[in-house]
């Protein structure tokens, strides 16, 4: 997932993917991990690891459900992990 983030709403968004987002994520069926990455200059970027694809599109919610102060989703992609390092 690609984000924008206004930089004057950091902190209130960061609270709302610690109180709200994070809870929902993990509970999603076939969760595995997620990586938030810290924003530069305004953009953010997620990864988030299911057990198999359909896990993942069905845990991808419509843009308008996930909403936090100052994000905007700039899009989401699902993917298949083709290699791993430990």
């Amino acid at each position: 997932m690609t984000l924008t983030i206004d930089p004057d709403q950091a902190p209130a968004a960061a609270a709302a993917l610690m109180n709200d987002i994070l809870p929902r994520v993990r509970s999603a069926p076939g969760f595995i991990t997620g990586y938030w990455l810290e924003p530069a200059d305004g953009r953010g970027l997620s990864i988030v690891l299911f057990e198999n694809e359909e896990q993942a599109r069905e845990s991808t919610p419509p843009a308008d459900d996930w909403t936090a102060p100052g994000v905007t989703i700039n899009g989401v992609e699902v993917r298949r992990v083709s290699a791993t390092a430990p």
